[in-house]
This record gives C-alpha cells, structure tokens and sequence, in this order.
C-alpha cells in the first residue's frame, strides 16, 4: 500500500464522514480513528454516537479534542489508515481553548501553527491519513466576529491541508468529487 494523505470536505449532513469512513477500510487492515469532538449536549451526544455505530468494532479510536500530535503520532506508526474526524471541530476547539491569545490575528496563526505541527506528523508516519472537515464558507457571512475568524481559519486550514494532500475530495449531496483531479493549477513555474 502506497502512504497517502486525503482530505474529505463538504457541508453539513454531505457524506463526508461515511465517505471518509468507507475510503479508510478499503485502504487497510489496521484503521486507527482520532475523534476531535466534545460531547457538550445532548445533540453532539447524538452525532458522536451515530458515528460510533457506523464503525467497525474493530477500530481504535483516539480522543485528541485538544493536543492531536500525540495521537497523530502513535497511530500513523501503529495502523495501516487514520482516520481524522474532524479538522474544524479541531479547529474550534483550539481557538476556544484557555491560554490562547486574545488577538485574533495572533490566534489565528497560532492555530494553524499546531494544526501544521499535526499535518507534519501525518506526513513522516507510514499509515496513509484521511482528514474529514467541514466546508463552513459557503453559507452566509456570519454576524459576529468570531464566527467569522472560524469561518475564515477552517478555510485557511482546509487550503493548506489540501495543498499537503495527495487526493481531496468534496462531497456533495452524499456524492464525492475528486477537487484535485479537476483543479486549476496557476503555479505556471
């Protein structure tokens, strides 16, 4: 099996996840799934648990809401996939953490920085990676700033995941796209 790291995005309720899910168990044996959401209510309790049924029992699976390198790191060494779900959940998480500045351009870079940390691991591992995260800038434009800074960090994560991935798919009404197979490339060297 040829390594190989892959983004899946979309919007809410795309596919993305039971995408990202059956992509891992055809690309090996051992799938190991880092799980970045926090159960804060009864609804989240809901998604969490709907995704747990949907996985194989067989699965490992990582809590890393707020510091992924370790995970990252164990499971890229140990398994033949990981399965990262998600980045923008991870992403909220991070920004919302106690300890980070206040500035939001201060904290924008922060967060990219640690998610770069992440995607580095990935790429020295020997497991191929697939990364689930939401595409939050097709919607409207928030009311509040900070709905806003995440809007606009997801999106500047999502681009610098895509260009570190070998594949990106973005699905769409339970339907995956190949984005890479069909984007326009203007780095003309």
């Amino acid at each position: 099996m040829t390594r190989k790291l892959v983004l899946v995005t979309g919007g809410a309720r795309s596919g993305k996840s039971t995408f990202a899910e059956q992509y891992a168990a055809r690309l090996g044996e051992k799938v190991e799934y880092i799980a970045t959401a926090e159960v804060g209510d009864e609804e989240m309790r809901t998604r969490v648990v709907l995704h747990q049924q949907r996985r194989p029992a067989n699965w490992r699976t990582t809590e890393a809401p707020h510091d992924a390198v370790p995970a990252m790191r164990e499971a890229v060494q140990r398994a033949d996939v990981v399965l990262f779900d998600c980045l923008t959940l991870y992403t909220s998480n991070l920004m919302l953490a106690p300890g980070m500045p206040e500035d939001p351009l201060v904290r924008s870079q922060t967060v990219l920085n640690r998610w770069k940390e992440v995607l580095a691991v990935a790429a020295a591992g020997t497991a191929s990676v697939i990364i689930v995260s939401n595409e939050v800038g097709c919607g409207i434009v928030p009311d509040n700033a900070l709905a806003r800074e995440y809007r606009d960090l997801s999106g500047f994560a999502n681009q610098l995941t895509a260009k570190w991935a070998d594949e990106v798919y973005w699905t769409i009404c339970g339907l995956a796209v190949d984005a890479k197979k069909i984007a326009v490339n203007l780095d003309w060297d």
